[in-house]
Order: structure tokens, then C-alpha cells, then sequence
């Protein structure tokens, strides 16, 4: 990866120690939320390598959950974040798992409220710099720099293009594009970085077409 300025290498403002353990997992787990769209019930994270053997000592776990209830890198809550996740009413389940991953620093991130749940997959890959790579078994490859939607939808003919229609029409310029699909003719994902926020009526349009299950946005 490519660093733009010396903050990318030691890392943003942030409660320490460690810009990939600490403010990288919080960035995680902001993202994360951002996605599910609220604050979950009931979370479970699983750390993987580097993250699993030095969660403790530099508070990767707390960072998680400060970032799952909404608080940024140099919030002065971070430390204390598992006593608010309690006072808040968010069951947190914290699992090492001795799987070897692609990358040291990775969380499986399992958030549930009610009927709903999605399963997410982060990596901090230093100076707080992030990756989200998996979205219920499908690839992301999301570095949350730009906002993004995520359209959970059946494989079939026109939903892209319906999709697209509509970003045009309401003069949403598409920064970049993933289609993906674990089978031929079953459930696919399209991931959407655009240049700028997405309003909520527009999303509310593309939820509504036909082919379309879910829609999920994301910004930090």
C-alpha cells in the first residue's frame, strides 16, 4: 500500500497504543456499524494471528467495541468502551481463534439485533489504516475512505443497470465498482464507492426495485 503523507505510517489522533491495534480496530468497528445500520444487540468478535495474541495489551478489543458503539480513535470513552457496551445493553462475545489468516491483524465481526445479522471481515493494515474484505461470504475489498452502498441482490438481468439508472439520475458520480456472486443465479453483491454521501431517498428507490433484497451504506 501506497502512504500519502506521514500520518498514514504513525496514524491518526487516537487513544493508544497502537495505530494498527488500537485505532485501526476502532476504525473496524465504526465501519462495521455503519453498516449494520444501528447499534447491535449482541456481538461477536473473533481475532485472528497478531490481533488474537495481543488483543490485551493493546486494547484491540476494547477498540472494537468503541468503534461497534459509534466512538472515533481519540474518543476518551475508548478505554472504558466494554462498560458502556454493558450499560448500553450490547452483549459482547470475545473469541481467539488459532486459524492462521491472510493478514495478522484480522476480526470477524458477527453483529445481531432482533431478526437481523450480517458478518463482517476487517483488517488494520497500519497507521490506522483499514480493509473490510468479506461481507457475509462475499469479497469487499473496502478501504472506507469513500462512502459506499452495499446492494445485496438476486443474480439476475437489469438489476445493475436499474441500479446505476438511478444513481445517475440523481447525480451520484460512481468512484469505483465490484460486482460479485457466489453462484450463477442466486444471491450476488454489488459494492458502490461514490463521491459523495448517498441521501437517504435515493436508497429508499433502489430498495424498492425489484431484485434488490438489501441495501447497506457505509461511511465513517
Amino acid at each position: 500500500m501506497k502512504y500519502r503523507s506521514v500520518f498514514d505510517v504513525i496514524g491518526p489522533v487516537m487513544v493508544g497504543p497502537s495505530s494498527s491495534h488500537t485505532a485501526g480496530a476502532a476504525k473496524i468497528g465504526r465501519l462495521a456499524r455503519s453498516i449494520f445500520g444501528k447499534e447491535p444487540k449482541r456481538v461477536v468478535l473473533s481475532l485472528y494471528g497478531s490481533f488474537a495474541d495481543t488483543y490485551k495489551g493493546h486494547a484491540t478489543d476494547v477498540a472494537l467495541i468503541a468503534g461497534l458503539l459509534g466512538y472515533d480513535t481519540d474518543d476518551p470513552r475508548l478505554p472504558q468502551a466494554a462498560k458502556y457496551a454493558a450499560e448500553a445493553g450490547v452483549e459482547i462475545i470475545i473469541r481467539t481463534e488459532e486459524a492462521i489468516p491472510e493478514h495478522p491483524n484480522t476480526v470477524r465481526i458477527t453483529m445481531q439485533s432482533g431478526s437481523e445479522e450480517i458478518d463482517l471481515v476487517g483488517i488494520s493494515i497500519g497507521g490506522g489504516k483499514v480493509e473490510l474484505r468479506e461481507l457475509n461470504g462475499f469479497q469487499l475489498g473496502l478501504s472506507g475512505e469513500s462512502p459506499a452502498i452495499l446492494i445485496i441482490n438476486h443474480d439476475r438481468y437489469g438489476v445493475i443497470a436499474r441500479v446505476t439508472y438511478i444513481l445517475s439520475e440523481n447525480h451520484v458520480n460512481i468512484g469505483n465498482m465490484k460486482v460479485s456472486r457466489k453462484e450463477k443465479g442466486k444471491m450476488a453483491l454489488m459494492v458502490i464507492e461514490t463521491d459523495e454521501m448517498i441521501g437517504g431517498e435515493v436508497i429508499d428507490t433502489i430498495r424498492k426495485l425489484e431484485g434488490v433484497d438489501r441495501v447497506l451504506s457505509m461511511e465513517d
